[in-house]
């Protein structure tokens, strides 16, 4: 019995992996695609790179000492979020701090859009699972279709590789379709929330800089 089980499982996976045809395969190398982004946008898009703690610490206490020219030379040593929202308040602060606040903004909102941006190609890979999925369900049905046109009565093997395309097609766009809109959601909100906190974050650091009437 537990060989029987074995089997049907090892069918089971070769239909899965070679019976969806050209459009499966393809599916297969999209799935690989999505995967590698999940991953490396789940590693990069966290709090601690757009918002590093230790960092803003570090320029509160630079900030805190009036060291201001060693604040513009770490925030422009360092890639993340905030230091890059906090370096481009700096350099305009000879113009006031409306414009520091307007770099500040501007920082940010380029920034968050090249985050979201990025991630564009999860939610890409998420609508054009189904349609190619749905791509070999109608190339499986016309297979059927011209199998029974040209046998008549055909037999249900030959009209089995067929429909197998269809559904192995439909299952692969579903399965690619699924984990990579869901994964475009979270870091989506992600962006979202910790991009919002990290604006908070460095307009409450450079309010140091607003004039004592406006305070």
């Amino acid at each position: 019995m537990d060989s029987g089980l074995m089997i049907a499982d090892v069918n089971y996976a070769e239909i899965l992996f070679t019976g969806g045809g050209a459009i499966g395969y393809l599916l297969w190398a999209i799935s690989v695609a999505m995967l590698a982004l999940v991953i490396h946008f789940f590693i990069t898009i966290r709090r601690a790179n757009i918002l590093p703690t230790e960092l803003h610490d570090e320029i509160n206490g630079l900030f805190e000492g009036k060291q201001y020219r060693q604040a513009i030379d770490l925030t422009a040593e360092q890639g993340d979020f905030l230091s890059y929202m906090v370096h481009s308040s700096l350099t305009e602060a000879p113009h006031g701090y409306a414009a520091m606040e307007r770099a500040m903004e501007d920082s940010a909102e380029e920034r968050t859009t090249k985050m979201l941006r990025s991630i564009e190609w999860l939610n890409l890979i998420g609508n054009i699972g189904p349609m190619l999925g749905l791509l070999g369900t109608v190339w499986g049905m016309i297979g059927a279709f011209f199998t029974i046109v040209e046998a008549g009565t055909p037999e249900p093997a030959k009209l089995a590789g067929d429909i197998g395309v269809a559904l192995v097609t439909t299952l692969l766009g579903l399965g690619v379709s699924i984990p990579a809109l869901a994964a475009y959601s979270i870091l989506r909100n992600r962006i979202d929330a910790v991009t919002s906190e990290a604006l908070m974050v460095c307009q409450e650091l450079i309010s140091t800089f607003r004039p004592a009437s406006k305070r």
